[in-house]
């Protein structure tokens, strides 16, 4: 193959005040980041409540869970984010969308546009590590506290739910690194995460290996990075005997 390798693009003006290259990459990670971190934080939150439905003895309000998963496990979520950006704005009352439209900075609106729906989209398949893992734990758990007084809150606070994020640590970190790969359908809405802003260095300079290999470096490093963190947490939380904590 004869390529030559051109590293030092990234340190190269692109034309626009004091910018380099390689300042179009950090401003892409910083992106990636926002979005998935909050995201990740409404999808842990939401998917555990829709967890908890999904196994209480309520059928009313366990069906209710359900469709919710089954709606947003089997829509694409390239079609959700279309529906979110470009349907559901049309859809609010007046002043909304003047001010999600014109107001708001269209970077902003792709953001909050892209957030929401990967915060829904990854909570139904939290919903599913949750409601297996209070499933894993034996019933005799669940009746021993009912015949102690504890209310079925406390049963889930106290007893159920600590022993079930400890089980599901391991599958929970793979939807942690999902938010982080799928945060890339942003740049189909004009968001400028690293994949944008690797496929406009491409096309700017011309050095496509260059920016892509950049870019799969950063990911790795960056998912890397995540699965060391979430191995330490694993790891520190285990309960010697407890199904789920990796034998240590």
């Amino acid at each position: 193959m004869n390529y030559h390798w051109d590293w030092g693009v990234f340190f190269k003006s692109t034309g626009i005040g004091q910018e380099i290259y390689l300042d179009w990459f950090v401003a892409g990670l910083g992106w990636t980041i926002a979005v998935a971190l909050v995201a990740w934080i409404i999808a842990l939150a939401l998917g555990s409540v829709l967890g908890v439905m999904r196994t209480v003895p309520n059928r009313t309000v366990a069906r209710i869970a359900t469709i919710y998963v089954e709606l947003f496990r089997n829509v694409p979520l390239l079609v959700q984010l279309f529906v979110w950006y470009f349907l559901v704005p049309d859809l609010l009352p007046e002043r909304a969308q003047i001010w999600f439209k014109q107001d708001l900075n269209p970077a902003v609106s792709a953001y909050l546009s892209v957030v929401v729906c990967l915060a829904l989209f990854t909570a139904a398949r939290v919903c599913e590590q949750v409601r297996t893992g209070i499933q894993a734990l034996p019933r005799g758990q669940t009746s021993a506290a009912l015949a102690m007084g504890f209310s079925l809150t406390q049963i889930y606070r106290h007893v159920l739910l600590p022993q079930a994020f400890r089980i599901i640590i391991p599958p929970l970190t793979s939807e942690f690194l999902n938010i982080f790969k799928n945060s890339s359908v942003a740049s189909l809405i004009g968001l400028m995460e690293l994949l944008a802003q690797t496929k406009q260095t491409a096309e700017f300079t011309a050095n496509l290996f260059e920016a892509f290999t950049l870019a799969t470096a950063i990911y790795f490093v960056l998912n890397m990075s995540l699965m060391k963190g979430m191995a330490w947490v694993e790891k520190r939380v285990s309960v010697p005997g407890l199904i789920g904590s990796g034998g240590k």
